[in-house]
C-alpha cells in the first residue's frame, strides 16, 4: 500500500509538472519576445533610419499591443476559460514570429510586433493565473516561479541565437533568395522569426493540458473540476479542496466587479497594481531591452555588448532556479525585500560608475549583473506569485487583468522614455531614477499578508 501511494503521488507530481511547464511556455515565449529585440534594434534603426523617438515606438510597440492583450485576456478567460485564451495567444505568437521576419517595411513590422504584443499579453496574465489555480498550496509559490523561470530562460535562448545569428550572418550561403535576406543580409529577420518554433510548440501542447479546475467550479461544472483536481492531487485531498473551492465561491458576488471594492480585497488590488508598476520602473526591462546600448556607452563593442547580454540571461535563470527553491520556504515577502535591497546598491553603484566615468566593461557588467541576480530572486518570480494568489475566484481572470495592464503601462512607458532618459539625464541618472523606484516596495508589502502555505481561499478570506 505504502509503494502503490508512494508511486500515486509521483504520477501526481509528474503530471502537475507537465501541466506547469507546458503554461510555463508563455513565459518562455513573454521572455523571448521581450529580449529578442535588443540584437534587432541597431540594425532597424539603421535600416529605417530612426530618430530616439521612432526608436522608442519600435521598441515600445510590442508593449502597446501587450497592453491591449492583457485588457480583454482577462474577461475572455474569466468567460470561455484559462485554456483557449492560452491557446489564442500562442497562435498570436506564431503570426507575429512569421509576420518580423517577412515585413517589407517598417509599418509592417510594427504591425507584426503589436500582434506579438497582444500575445505576450494574454500570457503574461493567464501563464501564471492557470498554474496557481491547478497547484497545491504547499507548493505553488514553486510552480508558479517556474514561470518567471520559463521567462529567464527565454530571455537567455533569445540572447543566444542572437549572438549566434549575428557571429555567423556573414558566412551562411543559403540558395534562396529571401532565406539569405533573413539570415544573412538583413539577420534581424531571423533574430524575429527564430520565436516560431517555441510559438507552435506552445499551441500545440495546450491541447494536452486540463482546464482550470478553480475556473470549471466557479461555471458550476464540479464533476470536472472534482476529475482535475484528483488526477492532480488523489481523490481524498481533491474532495477536501473542491468543498473549500466551492465555500468560497458561495461567498462570492458571482461575477462581478465589485468584489473589487470590498475593503479589503481593494487593499490586494490597489498593492498588485502598485507592485507591478514598480517592478517595471525599477529598470529591469531597459537593460533587456537596451542592454547592448548601455554596454556600449561602457566601452564594448556590439558584438561583445551581445555577449554580455547572454551572461545576463545565464545570471537571470540561476537566480531565478535559487528562487524556485526557496520561495515556498522563506515566502514571499522575505525573497522580494531581499531582491529589492540588493536592486537598490546595484543600480547606486552602476550610477555612480558610469557618473565618475569608470566604464570599464567588467566593472560595469558586474553590477548589472548583480542587479539582475537581485531581480530575479525577488521582485522577478514573486510579482508573478502575488498577482496569481491575492484575488478572489470568480474574477481573479479580471482583476489580475487590471494589475497586469498596470505592469504592460509601466513597461511601455519604460520602453518609450529610456532612449530619451539616456541623452538627457545620461546613463548615470536613468540608474539613480531607477534606484528611486525601488524604495516604496517595502512599505507596500507591509499591506500584504504572507501568503506561503495557504490555499487560494484561505488567501481570500485573510483580505475579507
Amino acid at each position: 500500500m505504502n509503494s502503490m501511494n508512494l508511486k500515486n503521488k509521483k504520477s501526481n507530481n509528474l503530471y502537475l509538472l507537465f501541466i506547469a511547464l507546458t503554461a510555463a511556455l508563455g513565459g518562455f515565449l513573454f521572455g523571448y519576445d521581450t529580449a529578442v529585440i535588443s540584437g534587432t534594434i541597431g540594425f532597424v534603426k539603421l535600416k529605417f533610419a530612426l530618430d530616439a523617438v521612432m526608436e522608442g515606438w519600435f521598441v515600445s510597440s510590442a508593449l502597446v499591443g501587450c497592453i491591449a492583450g492583457v485588457s480583454f485576456a482577462g474577461e475572455l478567460s474569466d468567460r470561455l476559460g484559462r485554456k483557449k485564451a492560452l491557446l489564442a495567444s500562442g497562435l498570436l505568437f506564431s503570426i507575429s514570429a512569421i509576420g518580423c521576419a517577412i515585413s517589407a517595411s517598417h509599418t509592417e513590422l510594427i504591425m507584426y510586433r503589436i500582434v506579438g504584443g497582444l500575445g505576450v499579453g494574454v500570457a503574461s496574465m493567464l501563464s501564471p493565473l492557470y498554474i496557481s489555480e491547478v497547484s497545491p498550496a504547499k507548493i505553488r509559490g514553486r510552480m508558479v516561479a517556474l514561470y518567471q523561470l520559463a521567462i529567464a530562460v527565454g530571455i537567455l535562448f533569445a540572447y543566444f541565437f542572437n549572438a549566434w545569428l549575428l557571429k555567423n550572418s556573414l558566412t551562411f550561403e543559403i540558395p534562396n533568395a529571401l532565406l539569405q535576406k533573413i539570415f544573412s543580409e538583413e539577420v534581424w529577420r531571423a533574430m524575429f522569426g527564430s520565436e516560431i518554433l517555441p510559438a507552435m510548440l506552445f499551441f500545440i501542447t495546450m491541447f494536452f493540458i486540463p482546464e482550470s479546475p478553480r475556473w470549471l467550479a466557479a461555471k458550476g461544472k464540479s464533476l470536472q473540476a472534482g476529475a482535475v483536481l484528483a488526477k492532480i492531487n488523489g481523490i481524498s485531498i481533491a474532495e477536501k479542496e473542491l468543498i473549500s473551492i466551492n465555500k468560497a465561491l458561495a461567498k462570492e458576488e458571482k461575477g462581478s466587479w465589485g468584489v473589487l471594492f470590498h475593503p479589503g480585497i481593494r487593499v490586494a488590488m490597489f498593492a498588485g497594481i502598485f507592485l507591478a508598476v514598480l517592478s517595471q520602473f525599477t529598470g529591469i526591462n531597459a537593460i533587456i531591452y537596451y542592454g547592448p546600448r548601455i554596454m556600449e556607452e561602457s566601452g564594448l563593442k556590439l558584438s561583445d555588448a551581445l555577449g554580455g547580454q547572454v551572461i545576463i540571461g545565464f545570471v537571470n535563470v540561476a537566480a531565478t532556479v535559487f528562487a524556485i527553491l526557496k520561495i515556498d520556504k522563506y515566502g514571499r515577502k522575505k525573497l522580494m525585500l531581499g531582491g529589492v535591497s540588493g536592486m537598490v546598491i546595484s543600480l547606486v553603484i552602476v550610477g555612480i560608475l558610469f557618473l565618475l566615468k569608470i566604464t570599464s566593461g567588467v566593472i560595469i557588467l558586474i553590477f548589472i549583473l548583480t542587479f539582475c541576480a537581485s531581480f530575479s530572486v525577488g521582485f522577478g518570480p514573486v510579482i508573478w506569485v502575488l498577482l496569481s494568489e491575492i484575488y478572489p475566484t470568480n474574477v481573479r481572470g479580471r482583476a489580475m487583468s487590471i494589475a497586469t495592464l498596470s505592469l504592460w503601462i509601466g513597461t511601455a512607458l519604460v520602453g518609450q522614455l529610456v532612449p530619451w532618459m539616456l541623452e538627457t539625464l545620461t546613463a548615470a541618472g536613468t540608474f539613480f531614477v531607477f534606484a528611486l523606484f525601488c524604495t516604496p516596495v517595502p512599505f507596500i508589502l507591509k499591506r500584504i499578508p504572507e501568503t506561503k502555505g495557504m490555499s487560494l481561499e484561505d488567501i481570500e478570506n485573510v483580505w475579507r
